[in-house]
């Protein structure tokens, strides 16, 4: 079972007006004598979409990496605070992380890394079999998933059928099937054309901050991070700006 905070204790951001569903404290992770965090501290809003920035080597992986528990931490807190509870994610064992992920985190990559063998529909149902769902009931939420994403009559078809933009799509849709209230994405549009580009991201915005969901997003593309409504910028382990900081969640902390 997973570790939880007392509802009764007072969580950074926890207002009606700015409520941070994601904060990360004093953040630190190295490799050898490489720092790839040196303390990043950063609260995001419930709801917001946030572009993380900066050169090759900033951090911006791991540090996504980190939020979402898939690495874990030298030091620091990492902070889940949504609908279902609130959840010290740097405080799970890996079984616990990655149960974690797989019912309240969506996941998009740059490669997808779907399943190749398997159908649209299989790849989308895959999260919620996994979670417990019946695959009659599974399949049917992925397929509603895949209408909504301009996939509708392409259910049945393999990675190897689809364009670029329409692996993606898929992704989306996998990503967002079980209601994740927080979505990473690394580069999701990275091995995409402008005009491919342009419409993934405008559904994966559609899927996530238009349904009053937070997506994080890696990306080194400014037109990307211009679409999102709030861009953070890394350099060698540190955030150096901030274009609308969350400072009463990470004031709190202290």
């Amino acid at each position: 079972m997973m570790q939880q905070l007392d509802h009764n204790q007072s969580l950074p951001g926890r207002t009606h007006a700015d409520h941070a569903v994601l904060v990360g404290l004093g953040l630190v992770k190295t490799y050898g004598p490489t720092v790839a965090l040196g303390g990043v501290s950063i609260a995001i809003r419930e709801g917001e979409s946030v572009a993380v920035m900066g050169p090759s080597g900033s951090g911006k992986t791991t540090l996504l990496h980190c939020l979402s528990g898939i690495l874990t931490l030298d030091s620091g807190q990492v902070l889940l605070d949504d609908d279902v509870s609130r959840v010290r994610v740097d405080g799970l064992d890996a079984e616990q992380r990655s149960q974690l992920r797989r019912e309240r985190f969506g996941f998009v990559f740059q490669q997808g890394l779907l399943l190749p063998e398997l159908t649209a529909q299989e790849n989308t149902a895959l999260p919620l079999m996994l979670a417990g769902v019946g695959r009659r009931a599974a399949e049917e939420q992925a397929r509603g998933w895949l209408a909504q994403l301009g996939l509708a009559g392409m259910e049945d078809r393999r990675l190897g059928q689809l364009s670029g933009g329409q692996v993606q799509r898929v992704a989306i849709a996998r990503s967002q099937v079980t209601g994740a209230g927080v979505t990473f994405a690394d580069e999701p549009t990275g091995a995409l054309d402008q005009a491919t580009s342009a419409e993934v991201l405008g559904a994966l915005l559609d899927a996530t901050v238009g349904r009053g969901r937070t997506l994080v997003m890696v990306t080194h593309d400014e037109k990307v991070a211009a679409r999102c409504g709030r861009t953070v910028r890394l350099e060698d382990g540190r955030v150096v700006s901030d274009s609308n900081p969350l400072r009463p969640a990470l004031d709190g902390a202290a």
